[in-house]
């Protein structure tokens, strides 16, 4: 009942006023069984309280939730922020969308309807994130990043694909590309192509419009990479704590050094992806290509020691979780916080922070103890064996072997 979370009787009040009134009694205890404590529940229904009174106060007094969220999206959007003024906010929005959960779960709002991680106040972009998901077969981490780029491509561009020209989309590609460096242009240029192609097939626009675009530089092994010494891996490894967090950061530090998995890999994993008895574990890599790879013994009891000390009881079917309720599955930013708190307890120097770093950490390692390019690529997974010889530069005695000394000069 929302009098057992909500003390001020003025929230209750508005709550019971809203066009929410007949679900907030349920919504309130099933915030508080998903692990909230009684005071942050307290503070969400306020916010949520918020929005409710936006809706009544807009005429949306009974109709879709779904299309209200959109709605007051759109308004937070156009509105600037005002400090200490009353109404919805953008903290308001995300307890809108633990309702429609809520409501998706007791089967009072479709599906489909609720799933918000791709919102758009843009029908037509809407409509291209579902086209993706069902035929394009790409994971929501890329739509994600397609999200960030289209939003801004429909805001400076337009939003009539019969107005596109080749020249204004050129414009929007290259001054985007300026602001950012080689890796996010050239995913900012894939996004756009994507959306324009959608729209051809559709037949909003004309066909072959992507094809408009300039290709970004590309120089492939123009870098070595970044990695840590064995030594250092150790050092992040033994700086873990023995209490929950340790345990599970331990864990996941492990799975990233040993097995070189990348954080999408170790945030993806579930509890039945770990064969005990024949000492496999599936990972589900890019493309969605599930492969089976060795559990070292020390990742195995890290992990073990994770799962009978650390993981709280839950209804996640991932590996990892929060420590703190409620409980869901890590995010792929949390996995690389994980490896950056290592890295400061630890007082390594290292030239990155990231989850990738511990990737190329393992492969380097592997070398340097004697192991192929061709078994190095099998353990990442490579789909090319020229992804795997950039490695061979960060292992200096065998590039003497082979330089070549320069015509003309007494080598040293």
């Amino acid at each position: 009942m929302l009098e057992h979370h909500v003390s001020a009787k003025i929230t209750r009040k508005r709550l019971y006023a809203g066009p929410a009134a007949n679900h907030v009694d349920d919504f309130s205890d099933w915030l508080h069984a998903r692990g909230y404590k009684k005071r942050t529940v307290f503070r969400m229904l306020q916010s949520f309280a918020a929005w409710t009174d936006w809706l009544t106060k807009t005429g949306r007094t009974t109709g879709d939730f779904a299309e209200g969220l959109q709605e007051c999206l759109k308004y937070l959007a156009e509105v600037p922020y005002t400090p200490y003024q009353r109404g919805p906010r953008l903290e308001s929005l995300s307890v809108v969308r633990h309702f429609l959960r809520f409501l998706e779960e007791r089967g009072l709002l479709p599906e489909t309807t609720s799933r918000d991680s791709h919102v758009s106040s843009v029908p037509m972009l809407r409509e291209f994130y579902s086209w993706m998901l069902e035929h394009r077969g790409v994971t929501r981490v890329t739509l994600d990043i397609y999200q960030r780029v289209l939003e801004e491509f429909v805001t400076t561009v337009g939003n009539n694909p019969s107005a596109y020209s080749p020249r204004t989309l050129r414009e929007f590609v290259l001054t985007r590309g300026a602001r950012h460096g080689s890796s996010y242009a050239k995913l900012g240029a894939t996004a756009v192509r994507s959306y324009l192609r959608f729209l051809g097939v559709t037949g909003r626009c004309k066909v072959g419009l992507e094809y408009a675009l300039p290709a970004h530089a590309s120089r492939k092994l123009s870098s070595i990479p970044k990695f840590l010494v064995s030594e250092d891996v150790d050092r992040l490894v033994a700086s873990c704590s023995t209490d929950k967090t340790g345990l599970r950061d331990k864990a996941v530090i492990l799975l990233l050094s040993r097995l070189g998995l990348r954080g999408g890999d170790v945030v993806r994993l579930r509890l039945t992806d770990i064969d005990w008895e024949n000492g496999k574990i599936k990972v589900c890599g890019k493309g969605r290509r599930h492969e089976l790879l060795p559990l070292p013994q020390q990742v195995g009891k890290a992990i073990l020691r994770y799962l009978q000390k650390s993981r709280p009881a839950c209804r996640a079917k991932e590996l990892f979780v929060t420590v703190p309720p409620p409980y869901r599955k890590l995010s792929y930013q949390a996995v690389g916080g994980i490896v950056r708190r290592a890295i400061d307890r630890a007082g390594v120097s290292s030239p990155a922070c990231g989850a990738h770093v511990l990737r190329h950490s393992a492969a380097t390692t592997m070398l340097r103890q004697g192991a192929s390019l061709a078994s190095i690529g099998s353990v990442l997974r490579h789909r090319s064996p020229q992804t795997t010889t950039r490695y061979a530069k960060v292992d200096i005695g065998m590039l003497s072997t082979v330089a070549q000394s320069w015509p003309g000069v007494v080598s040293c």
